[in-house]
């Protein structure tokens, strides 16, 4: 499983980053304190507390997603 670290700062920003988890053929999980949920799904993306650095972890390889996550990388 890779992680990065992600900042969604902003409605537009999280619709680009789950539109391009949604276009994956692999699992990704967006983690934040013990919350976990699933990086394709837009409710419960804007359900975490976005001012907080979130925790992305997922078992495949997308450039258009590594893009995006290179995008909001918070490290």
């Amino acid at each position: 499983m890779l992680e990065r670290k992600i900042k969604l700062n902003e409605l537009e920003e999280v619709k680009e980053f789950v539109s391009a988890a949604s276009q994956c053929d692999f699992d990704i999980d967006v983690f934040y304190n013990r919350v976990i949920i699933d990086a394709k799904s837009m409710l419960g993306v804007l359900s975490l507390d976005l001012t907080k650095t979130l925790t992305v972890k997922y078992g495949g390889e997308d450039m258009k997603f590594e893009n995006v996550l290179s995008k909001y990388s918070a490290s």
